[in-house]
Order: C-alpha cells, then sequence, then structure tokens
C-alpha cells in the first residue's frame, strides 16, 4: 500500500469538508463578526471547548489576542468548579462542539445566560443543546471524519479551526487593523521584527557612522571600524550637513584595485552617490524589500524632509 496515496487522501477528504462548510456562511456569521468587533470596552472572548474542541478552542482565543481582541481559553470543566467568575456580561462566550451535546458544554450554558453573556457557538448541530441555547450558532453541517472507522476527530476540527480562523480574520478586517497595531502585538521574532517601524530599529548615535565629504579616506575607514555595532558603510554629508552619499565595504574594495592613494583623498571622490534611502515611518519588511531588490547591505533613513536619522543595516533585520 501506498501511504503518501493515503495521507493525500485524508487531506484531500479534510479539505472538502471545509470547502463544504465555506458555503453555509451565511447572515449569522455577519452578526457573529459584529458582536466580537463590537465588544464593551473592557470585555473579551472567552472561548472554551473540550477534547479536540478544545485545543481547536485555545489556538483560536490565542489567534485573536494576537490580532489585539482580547481574549483567554476557559476550560469548561475549570468553569463549572468556580472559574465561572470569569464571565461578565460585558463579554463574549465562543463555544466549540462539534455535536453539541458534549456534557461539559452543556452545564456551562445556564450560568453564562443568567450572567447576560452572549454565547455564539461553532458546531455541527444547530438544533443540539448548544445550538438550542445559542444567541448566534455557526453552524458546520455534519461531517464524515476522514480515517479509518471515521470516528477521530479530523474533519470537524480541521473545519472547526478554520471556520474560527475565518471569524477571527473578519472581524480584524472589520476593524482595519493596521501592520503597525498587528507588530505591536508581535514584538518578537521575525514577524514582530518586520512590522516594525524602521525608525525603531536604525542605527542613530553611537552607532551611528557619519562623515564630511572632505574627510579623508584612511579616517574614514577608521571611523567605520571603530563605530559601535561595525556597520559596514558611513554616511557622508556635504558642507551643509545634506546627504551626498555613501562608503561601503563595496566602495573600499573598489579603491583597493588601484593604488593606495586613494587613502589620502577626500572621501566624497570614491563614495556611492545617490544611495537608496528609507523613511523613518516605513516598515523594517520595506527596507529589507529594498536591500534585496538592490543587493545591498545598508539603507539610509531619512525624515519627512529628507534629512538623515540613521541607518539600517542587514543585521538589524535577520538577527533575532
Amino acid at each position: 500500500m501506498s501511504w503518501q496515496n493515503y495521507g493525500r487522501d485524508i487531506l484531500l477528504k479534510e479539505a472538502r469538508a471545509i470547502e463544504s462548510s465555506a458555503t453555509l456562511l451565511g447572515a449569522s456569521f455577519d452578526n457573529a463578526v459584529s458582536i466580537i468587533r463590537d465588544l464593551t470596552p473592557g470585555g473579551r472572548v472567552i472561548v472554551s471547548g473540550m477534547g479536540k474542541a478544545g485545543f481547536i478552542a485555545m489556538k483560536c482565543s490565542a489567534t485573536m489576542a494576537s490580532l489585539g481582541i482580547p481574549s483567554f481559553f476557559l476550560h469548561p470543566a475549570e468553569a463549572i468548579h468556580g472559574d465561572l467568575g470569569r464571565y461578565t456580561k460585558n463579554d463574549v462566550a465562543l463555544i466549540l462542539s462539534n455535536s453539541g451535546e458534549t456534557p461539559e458544554i452543556i452545564s456551562i450554558l445556564p450560568p453564562i445566560k443568567r450572567i447576560g453573556c452572549p454565547i455564539i457557538s461553532i458546531t455541527g448541530n444547530d438544533g443540539s443543546t448548544l445550538g438550542r441555547h445559542s444567541t448566534i450558532v455557526l453552524s458546520i453541517g455534519k461531517v464524515d471524519e476522514a480515517g479509518p472507522l471515521g470516528i477521530a476527530p479530523t474533519s470537524s476540527t480541521a473545519v472547526l479551526l478554520a471556520i474560527s480562523d475565518a471569524l477571527a480574520m473578519s472581524v480584524i478586517e472589520s476593524k482595519g487593523i493596521s501592520a503597525e497595531q498587528f507588530a505591536m502585538y508581535h514584538p518578537g521574532g521575525n514577524i514582530g521584527k518586520s512590522l516594525t517601524l524602521v525608525r525603531e530599529l536604525m542605527r542613530t548615535g553611537e552607532e551611528h557612522c557619519i562623515v564630511r565629504i572632505d574627510m579623508k579616506t584612511r579616517d574614514v575607514i577608521h571611523a567605520i571600524s571603530t563605530t559601535k555595532g561595525r556597520p559596514g558603510a558611513a554616511t557622508v554629508l556635504d558642507a551643509e550637513g545634506n546627504l551626498y552619499g555613501i562608503f561601503t565595504d563595496g566602495n573600499l574594495r573598489r579603491c583597493l584595485e588601484h593604488s593606495e592613494e586613494f587613502l589620502d583623498q577626500p572621501v566624497g571622490k570614491y563614495a556611492g552617490k545617490e544611495p537608496k534611502v528609507i523613511n523613518e515611518n516605513s516598515l523594517a519588511q520595506d527596507a529589507l524589500r529594498v536591500m534585496s531588490d538592490y543587493r545591498i547591505d545598508q539603507v539610509i533613513v531619512v525624515d519627512d524632509d529628507g534629512k538623515v536619522t540613521g541607518m539600517i543595516d542587514i543585521q538589524d533585520l535577520v538577527n533575532n
């Protein structure tokens, strides 16, 4: 037997289940998006689920929190042993259950309703106890599980995940979240760094090597090598303090192909003219794109008036 073909069949069955669930989205989905988007200040999306659905619920809550939607996961078994006090009337209860009849889920519905918290359910049975007691039901329909016996949660959890992702993405689209806002919740790792503003990563002060066009090239080389962080380039300014060019390791290598007389010549004679610049309010990913497109390691940073405010180096974008 070819197991790769078997695995491919499982993936296709789950994909078909997700595709089928997409056809069921209707006005109730619009209403769910509106309720979460219009959360009362201080309100949270409290996501719950048991078993495999519980793991999907955890991911759903984490996704919302990462997008700036206040949210946390609450285990139903913990809820019925005192944690129901976490709910307030300003919150939204988002509950995931394929059957809609899980005992632990059913037991938390009456107190949630007494608190006055609206309930959004994602379930495969809108006529279930969960469905009947929900403010809004997002039905995934009857889902045939992939795999042997059709028992283990596979297609159903894939659909629960897809619907919860669609809900979270729709909410942030309706809120008009910007890349800068998204970056605020992802300060670590490559995502956060790529969405950070250039001004937050650029080199300034002692880390930014700035020289004048009449400075001897040998002194510029020394200045670069002793600058904190070793940027490998110097920003060259004219007599009025305006941007004139950039002197990089590449410029130095080209100079070395000739006589050493260049060392006592003004750096303006060898600096690269019209260097690539980027506005300090641009995203770091834009700076990386410039470096990639032009195969350079440094970009000079300017303000809205075109005045030099810093330099960003490839190291600043790729180091964790």
